[in-house]
């Protein structure tokens, strides 16, 4: 596996953040499109996710030997990470978990609060797992980071949780089981980071058998168009392959806190998104929490970088 830096890393995951900030935008283009709901969604995405990397891994893999007449001891490892292992299962399970328990918290308690308690919930469970799982400390510089992310986060989607309606006991629940499905999936992937590929490719497949039996009840066939199969393309490519390969790569680099924070950038280009191409308005309290939470994702980029 070829090393990747600290700040690397950092740029991994901050472009996987931007790519998921249009996830959301891409997938609620195919509601109304595809006539998929979220379920049958994320079923596509992994599914289109998987084949893009195994399509993309025999050209990746050519560019690392080294020998052309003979497979290097460096080749013969990247030969054995790229073999599926049992630890697939749960990055695969707890991707599937997340998606279903975040779709059943917006069910109970709306997009505006389930997206909040989510998010914010993560780095918060992400922070605990990596200290007391990991030994990995929280020092003060992330420390105040995630404060400052956290902060952002409350100030960019205050106004419309308020305006959600009242949440329930279940929503919040759900809001908070999807938090923990990927902190947990964050956490196994830091201690177990030696094949990014094949934890994404295996995670993919793994989580669209989870959530096959959901998706077929739902409706899994979408309403084919030529906007509803570039949105699927779309979706499977950028949010899904580029971004969780990214994602699992930045892991081998960053700590499981560090990853979760700069994640948060998500909520401002899916904000950002929302005002140049849906023609949404952002109050002033709203453009305070995104400049405050790129903030704290621009000291932990700069912090690595200087690493």
């Amino acid at each position: 596996m070829t090393h990747v830096s600290a700040r690397r890393g950092a740029v991994y995951v901050s472009v996987a953040a931007t790519a998921w900030g249009t996830g959301g935008a891409a997938g609620s283009l195919l509601f109304e499109t595809g006539g998929l709901g979220p379920v049958g969604v994320s079923l596509w995405r992994y599914l289109i996710g998987a084949v893009c990397l195994l399509a993309l891994t025999p050209l990746l893999s050519s560019t690392k030997r080294r020998n052309p007449a003979g497979e290097s001891d460096a080749g013969r490892r990247d030969h054995d990470q790229n073999r599926l292992t049992w630890r697939v299962l749960p990055i695969g399970f707890g991707m599937a978990v997340y998606q279903a328990a975040y779709f059943a918290a917006i069910t109970h308690s709306g997009v505006a609060v389930a997206t909040v308690v989510t998010m914010g919930a993560t780095p918060v469970f992400a922070a605990l797992g990596s200290r007391f799982l990991l030994r990995e400390r929280l020092g003060k510089v992330a420390f105040a980071s995630l404060a400052a992310a956290l902060a952002g986060l409350a100030l960019l989607t205050a106004e419309t949780a308020l305006q959600a309606r009242t949440s329930s006991v279940a929503g919040i629940g759900f809001a908070l089981a999807s938090a923990a499905g990927y902190a947990g999936v964050t956490l196994f992937s830091r201690r177990h980071s030696d094949d990014p590929r094949g934890t994404a490719i295996g995670g993919f497949v793994v989580g669209a058998a989870c959530l096959a039996p959901f998706a077929l009840a739902e409706g899994v066939v979408p309403e084919m168009s030529l906007a509803t199969a570039a949105l699927l393309v779309y979706l499977g490519v950028v949010p899904t392959a580029l971004a969780y390969g990214l994602y699992f790569r930045a892991l081998t680099a960053l700590s499981a806190t560090t990853v979760s924070i700069i994640s948060l950038g998500e909520a401002v280009g899916a904000a950002l998104l929302g005002v140049a191409v849906f023609g949404e308005h952002l109050t002033l309290l709203a453009w305070s929490g995104c400049v405050l939470l790129l903030a704290a994702v621009a000291v932990l980029v700069a912090r690595a970088e200087a690493g």
